[in-house]
Parts: structure tokens; C-alpha cells; sequence
């Protein structure tokens, strides 16, 4: 529960840095096989915390329209 927790306190870039050194090293082939393993698993873990993060950023843009008099409503956010 600890390295659940470790990530969660991380930030999206944070997070997302961690997971691209994980992939090198993956990608490399130089990890064995058991720390290997333990790469996959804390990087799918790494992957899931960034899609929460994301998430939680577009429902907080999905939020606020802004208009000339300041925030008007909210509408879909669109990320493309």
C-alpha cells in the first residue's frame, strides 16, 4: 500500500517522468527478469495515476466556459 501511496502523491509530471525512465529501461532489455517485473508493475500503476490526473484536469476545464463578462456556463471540453 505504500507505493500506491507514493504515487499518489505525485504529480502528473512527475509521474509521467518516473513512467518514461521506466520504459528506457524496459526497452533496453538490460533489467532482469524480476526487476523487469517490478518495472511493469509500478509503470501500470505510474500509467493509471497520469489517466486520473488527465481525467481530473478535463473535467475542471469541462467546468468553465469564459465569456466577455467572465464565466458563463460550462460546456464539453474538447481535446483533440
Amino acid at each position: 500500500m505504500a507505493e500506491t501511496d507514493d504515487i499518489q502523491a505525485l504529480t502528473f509530471e512527475q509521474a509521467l517522468a518516473e513512467l518514461e525512465g521506466i520504459v528506457g529501461e524496459l526497452e533496453s532489455g538490460r533489467a532482469p527478469l524480476e526487476d523487469s517485473i517490478r518495472l511493469y508493475e509500478r509503470g501500470a500503476k505510474l500509467k493509471a495515476h497520469c489517466e486520473q490526473r488527465l481525467e481530473a484536469a478535463r473535467l475542471r476545464v469541462e467546468k468553465i466556459v469564459v465569456g466577455a463578462q467572465g464565466p458563463q456556463g460550462t460546456q464539453p471540453a474538447e481535446f483533440s
